[in-house]
């Protein structure tokens, strides 16, 4: 059993947002949560589309896995540094910009070695 892995590091989008196209695919399988992924009308969709499907290939080149046996096992996305901004204000002051990163994880799993 193997478990196929997937990173995305510093996509510019914070974690929270990323964490709601994240959590419609945990468990799904993967042509599901890829078909799935076309239709959800939010920006981390593609990146995390594209995270997936390269999670998918590297299951079918490295390890011969056929892609209709494969699952989401985990998919998770933590927050990266955040590049911070100061913009002017009135009076003497300043505003903060914060500008959140997030990185993605996914693991994939074949579905037969799941249950044994």
């Amino acid at each position: 059993m193997h478990d196929i892995q997937a990173h995305l590091k510093s996509l510019p989008m914070s974690a929270q947002k990323v964490r709601l196209v994240v959590d419609l695919v945990r468990g799904k399988g993967a042509n599901e949560a890829l078909e799935m992924l076309r239709f959800v009308n939010k920006a981390a969709a593609l990146p995390v589309r594209k995270l997936l499907a390269s999670a998918v290939a590297n299951a079918e080149e490295n390890f011969g896995v056929s892609r209709d046996d494969l699952f989401v096992a985990q998919i998770f996305a933590n927050e990266a540094p955040t590049r911070k901004w100061r913009r002017f204000g009135a009076r003497g002051r300043f505003k903060p910009i914060l500008r959140r990163n997030s990185h993605v994880t996914v693991v994939l799993r074949e579905r037969g070695a799941a249950a044994s």
